[in-house]
């Protein structure tokens, strides 16, 4: 069960309260920036978790300021669309609300998943979306993050390493995760959506001397159903 800190008490709370029943995941951005972008990711990641978990979930933004840019720069980031939020007050008979707001930002009624800012004066204009995402990725929701040269570059060479690593194992004999590993990965993102857990879930299975290479594919592409950043995107390619 997927737990979240909320913003209002310090405690966790249950994120779907109800099996089975309809979370409401809202993102208030409050403007276009890198932060803004962050907030979007979270929640994007909160909609995956939540769907991973078989729970129903309805996606919406909470802005009025430059929504176009913001929703080009989320697909840009692998986001998935969200619904305009400023006039669904009324709701569809949701049992749970998650506002995704920046630390020190919007107050709405519900749960508050708070997002530390990200420090960047812009999104850097150069850099491969998929890089971006995973550099965002690279800390907790709730520690402030610097998208600095190193970030970049560091966030670049593990998504080349990984995607030339997957392509390379899917030649081998398939094989499943193994039952610890998806349960360390579901106990990662089901505590607080943990997602540097996540990653370093995946650096151990990367390293692992015994886990067949099939069973690294698989453990891999389970995996970026919630991060989304095409860690299969070079099957076929040449070696």
């Amino acid at each position: 069960m997927l737990r979240i800190i909320d913003a209002r008490t310090g405690q966790p709370v249950d994120a779907a309260p109800a099996r089975r029943g309809l979370t409401r995941v809202e993102a208030h951005t409050e403007g276009f920036d890198v932060t803004a972008l962050r907030v979007l990711l979270v929640a994007d990641l909160l909609v995956r978790a939540l769907e991973l978990g078989g729970t129903p979930v309805w996606a919406l933004l909470d802005e009025e300021r430059q929504q176009a840019e913001l929703r080009a720069g989320a697909a840009a980031l692998g986001i998935r669309p969200f619904e305009d939020g400023r006039d669904a007050a009324s709701g569809l008979g949701e049992t749970q609300v998650l506002h995704v707001v920046r630390e020190g930002g919007a107050e709405p009624d519900g749960v508050r998943v708070a997002v530390a800012a990200v420090h960047a004066p812009a999104p850097p204009e150069d850099a491969d979306p998929a890089v971006l995402r995973l550099a965002l990725l690279g800390r907790r929701r709730g520690v402030p993050l610097s998208l600095d040269a190193e970030t970049l570059e560091e966030a670049h060479a593990t998504l080349a390493r990984w995607r030339h690593a997957v392509a390379d194992w899917a030649r081998r004999p398939s094989r499943p995760v193994p039952d610890e590993v998806r349960t360390e990965l579901r106990t990662a993102w089901e505590d607080d959506l943990d997602i540097p857990g996540v990653l370093g879930v995946l650096r151990r299975v990367e390293s692992a001397p015994d886990l067949p290479d099939g069973a690294r594919f698989e453990t891999f592409a389970h995996a970026d159903r919630l991060l989304g950043v095409e860690l299969t995107r070079d099957l076929g390619s040449p070696r």
